[in-house]
């Protein structure tokens, strides 16, 4: 087994890519052959899909134009082609995800709506099926893409050639993906915004009212955010984990070909795992909250039974490495255990059975300002614990088996995003179905059912992203050691450090390296500060022209007049096309500004990418669980709880939904790519800078 696995580890790994591709295909088929109900529902369905498919094509365009500029600086600059053409392999491939994950979640969500009509287990096996397709085709596609562009990578030149041409890989997927989430998000956020400012608290629409000017932006907004932007955003979170594992490997393991397969074969078991875990909520009955959980427990199963094997088979009998494999078989199970321990945590802080939400809901009562304190005070504490637990798994997977057996456990954790995708693209596809069933007038039981699911949705939605947050703490301390380790060896190999024993030193005395800290600790700050900016400023758009249609047809709130649905439409289409280029370039603009300032250089550049990642892991973990917090603290609310529907706690909990809004589904969730592209890009300008 242990040659076998030397010898067509690689090629096995992407075997069972294509094996979660091939069951993606499968479920696709069985969700296409579920009924998409009446001619009132495929009409709602068909303009929340004639909008998704205009918006995203317009932003393939806009990236696109982007994406071949830098493929063309990068051969001037490297005067070769595999860096530009992994940028561009990782860049469409990117951009491939998040269209995947916007068609499937179209096809899904009407046929939720109608499954619906059946009860909650037929809604939620369709709506999970829909995420579990957009889960395999992100991680399948992102482990086959890797693999086969090493293996090509390594026969044309050599393997060492070949991991540095991932590093190109790695940066287009990662800056495709803060376009795609910058760009999702705002488009959601503003319309979502807009559409409850007005439709709710001036007016006292129900959500997704076809009263609501905004409301077919708002659904169309959950495809091209939640679904599009989501998918490029975990493509690009597995595929630069999988490649910093393999810098890590090739620098710390030289000659040790088994730390090179064994990132490859811990995607390729996961995706066995993911299958079983997807199988099991599609065969059990019970509540979704409980389900969609065993899922995720059977899947990490699974993959622990399998890793031990291929694990020992691997490593054994090479005592002149620094781990045992049962050291680094730990460091793996490091992995899996924070997954579970990170989506229990954020679940506790987001779902309406447990304090948090409840406290934000209770505090709605004594107004709009109390409701924000609350829920602002919930995201805060959210982050100690995930935090604790962050630390203990850098710990013990450095004492288990140094930085690689760090980077093992942050692959173990992202090996396991098939199943955990399927949560988060639940949330949305619910979403929409409660839309449709609201908008073609089916009766308030199937709204029921669709809601029950929406507020699950939404929990598994922070959840999903807490995990993404997490993992990339994590997967970014890898990319510095990376930096730390390939500037060392250029620095080496160009005479600055001339003994062997001379090393790069980031001491706390250097005040560069403080200045660095400063810096680094500050563009998560203005990152989110100009996509918050985006969003408000969007959705004051929308609110305008809501008021606006409101105002000049009387008619829309008694329903003699229709609303003028595309003119918001194209109001945030063109809002966050243009908004999401100045913040998406920051990172870019900000490591290239230090590295080139004299002064600063690579020790305060060191500098940027650890602030980077301490004030981005806090900000990342707050926004995301106080969002999903204020939203479900609203749905909490609308179940008849403090008043219910109509209340003035109701009121400040809409303006605290609409808060928590771009906190979770537009600055939080978009510093997970933006610290990788900080990291990736300091990486890569090494040759180039220093």
């Amino acid at each position: 087994m242990s040659s076998f696995l030397l010898n067509q580890g690689i090629l096995l790994s992407i075997i069972l890519g294509a094996l979660g591709l091939v069951y993606a295909v499968l479920l696709i088929k069985k969700i296409v052959s579920a009924s998409p109900g009446n001619e009132a529902m495929r009409r709602v369905a068909g303009a929340i899909q004639e909008g998704a498919k205009a918006y995203l094509s317009r932003q393939v365009r806009t990236v696109s134009i982007i994406a071949i500029i830098l493929t063309a600086l990068l051969f001037w600059w490297k005067k070769s082609l595999p860096v530009p053409a992994g940028f561009l392999i990782g860049a469409v491939c990117s951009m491939i995800a998040g269209y995947i994950g916007m068609r499937i979640a179209v096809v899904a969500n009407v046929r939720t709506t109608q499954a619906a009509t059946e009860g909650p287990t037929p809604a939620l096996r369709i709506a999970f099926n829909g995420g579990a397709v957009t889960g395999l085709l992100v991680v399948g596609l992102a482990l086959v893409s890797v693999a086969v562009f090493y293996m090509v990578m390594t026969a044309l030149h050599s393997s060492a050639a070949a991991i540095d041409s991932l590093v190109g890989l790695a940066l287009g997927a990662s800056l495709i993906s803060v376009f795609a989430r910058l760009g999702g998000g705002i488009y959601t956020k503003a319309a979502d915004v807009g559409a409850d400012l007005v439709g709710k608290n001036e007016n006292a629409l129900d959500e997704d009212d076809p009263r609501n000017p905004a409301t077919i932006a708002d659904n169309v907004g959950d495809n091209v955010g939640d679904c599009a932007g989501m998918a490029a955003d975990v493509f690009e979170t597995y595929a630069v984990t999988l490649i910093g594992a393999l810098l890590i490997a090739s620098l710390t393991l030289q000659g040790v070909g088994a730390a090179i397969i064994y990132p490859f074969l811990i995607g390729g078991i996961s995706i066995v795992g993911a299958v079983l875990g997807i199988l099991w909520v599609n065969i059990r009955q019970g509540g979704a909250t409980a389900l969609l959980m065993q899922g995720v427990a059977i899947s990490a199963l699974v993959t622990a039974i399998l890793g031990w094997p291929v694990t020992n088979a691997l490593f054994s009998g090479h005592a002149e490495l620094p781990f045992s494999p049962a050291g680094l078989y730990g460091a793996a199970l490091i992995g899996l255990v924070l997954t579970w321990m990170v989506v229990l945590i954020t679940n506790y802080y987001t779902a309406t059975e447990y304090s948090p939400v409840r406290k934000i809901a209770k505090a709605s009562e004594t107004g709009h300002a109390t409701n924000i304190i609350a829920g602002i005070a919930i995201g805060n504490y959210a982050t100690a614990l995930p935090v604790i637990l962050i630390c203990a798994s850098i710990a013990g997977g450095y004492v288990l088996a140094g930085l690689y057996g760090i980077a093992i456990a942050v692959m173990s954790m992202l090996s396991m995003a098939g199943i955990i995708v399927s949560l988060d693209a639940f949330g949305p596809i619910t979403d929409n179905a409660g839309g449709i069933a609201v908008m073609s007038e089916l009766p308030k039981e199937v709204r029921a059912v669709t809601d029950g699911l929406d507020a699950v949705g939404n929990t598994m939605k922070a959840v999903t992203k807490g995990y993404a947050i997490a993992s990339a703490g994590v997967a970014a301390l890898v990319l510095f050691g990376s930096y730390y380790l390939e500037l060392d060896k250029h620095l080496h190999h160009t005479g600055v450090l001339k003994l062997a024993t001379d090393t790069v030193d980031f001491s706390l005395k250097d005040p560069y390296v403080i200045i660095g800290l400063f810096i680094g600790g500050l563009i998560p700050f203005l990152f989110t500060a100009m996509s918050m900016n985006a969003v408000g400023k969007t959705a004051g758009a929308v609110v305008k022209e809501v008021r606006r249609q409101i105002a000049a047809k009387p008619g829309i709130l008694t329903g003699k007049d229709t609303p003028e649905y595309a003119t918001c439409v194209d109001i945030v289409t063109k809002a966050a096309l243009r908004e999401m280029i100045l913040p998406a370039l920051l990172p870019v603009a900000v490591v290239l500004l230090v590295g080139c300032t004299p002064l600063l250089g690579y020790k305060a550049l060191g500098g940027v990418l650890m602030g980077t990642i301490v004030t981005g892991l806090f900000l990342g973990l707050s926004m995301t669980s106080a969002g999903g917090a204020w939203d479900n603290a609203k749905k909490y609310i609308e179940e008849g709880n403090h008043g219910g529907k109509g209340s003035d706690a109701h009121k400040a909990a809409v303006t605290g939904d609409t808060v928590g809004d771009p906190y979770k589904d537009t600055s939080g969730p978009a510093i997970n790519p933006m610290i990788k592209v900080v990291n990736i890009v300091a990486i890569l300008v090494i040759p180039l800078l220093f």
